[in-house]
């Protein structure tokens, strides 16, 4: 495993397309309505980033990927693609994923989006697994271990009854979209990575109201649960710093 610790300099590079990339989440949040398909979402973050923030779309391209956002809807846990045929109805949950880069440096954030009015067990999977981030969150330190973020995360999900999807994880980000180290969203307090200042990641769980088992559909993208219940997933990019994380892709609506 090859692990490429950011300088200072570097993490500065990567703190500007992580702001980008939570401006894109920040822009389209008003347009997430009933009535509007993940393909016209997806041309306005498109045309968001190119146009606006004159940076480029990081999915666009990626392995064969053609859209600039990955929307992920009710019970597809990752990776969904848009499409004029999808179109958002009430009730509805949706990630949007997005990675812009500038400059070379990557910026991943994931949001979840209710669509319109949410049945109260829907709105309840969001919340939790919004804070299983926030917690895996406030362990990262020097120090601190890979395995102490998937721990928590794991026990947050199976207190509220959730299961934790094992066949995705987070990763290592800079100039290269997905590099070492993985980072599970599962797994025991005290193992794994020792996180060092310049570490630079993603945390990103996909919680289930189901079961843990996913299914890969025939476009060779699309992630559902296999019972066909409802999944979430948050992410944020994250560098570790002398004292403790800083959360590159921070939306304005948040504090750490």
């Amino acid at each position: 495993m090859k692990i490429n610790l950011k300088t200072k300099d570097q993490i500065a590079q990567m703190r500007i397309a992580g702001r980008l990339a939570a401006e894109v989440l920040e822009m389209i949040t008003p347009l997430v309505v009933p009535g509007v398909s993940t393909e016209e979402l997806d041309t306005i973050c498109h045309d968001f980033i190119v146009n606006e923030q004159q940076a480029i779309p990081a999915n666009v391209g990626y392995n064969g990927f053609k859209k600039t956002i990955c929307s992920s809807v009710n019970q597809v846990i990752c990776h969904g693609i848009p499409s004029a045929n999808q179109v958002l109805k009430d009730g509805d949950i949706l990630n949007i994923d997005v990675t812009v880069i500038r400059d070379g440096w990557h910026g991943d954030t994931s949001k979840m989006f209710l669509v319109g009015k949410t049945q109260p067990h829907n709105e309840r999977l969001v919340r939790v697994t919004q804070e299983c981030l926030y917690k895996a969150i406030e362990l990262v330190k020097p120090g601190a271990y890979l395995g102490d973020i998937g721990a928590v995360i794991q026990e947050h999900a199976l207190q509220n009854h959730y299961s934790v999807v094992e066949d995705y994880c987070g990763h290592g980000i800079g100039q290269v979209y997905h590099e070492d180290p993985q980072v599970l969203h599962y797994g025991k307090l005290g193992t794994g990575l020792k996180l060092e200042e310049g570490l630079c990641f993603t945390i990103e769980p996909m919680i289930n109201q189901g079961t843990k088992f996913t299914k890969l559909l025939g476009d060779g993208w699309t992630v559902e649960t296999k019972d066909g219940r409802n999944s979430a997933q948050w992410e944020h990019t994250l560098a570790v710093t002398s004292t403790g994380v800083e959360v590159l892709t921070q939306r304005s609506d948040e504090s750490f």
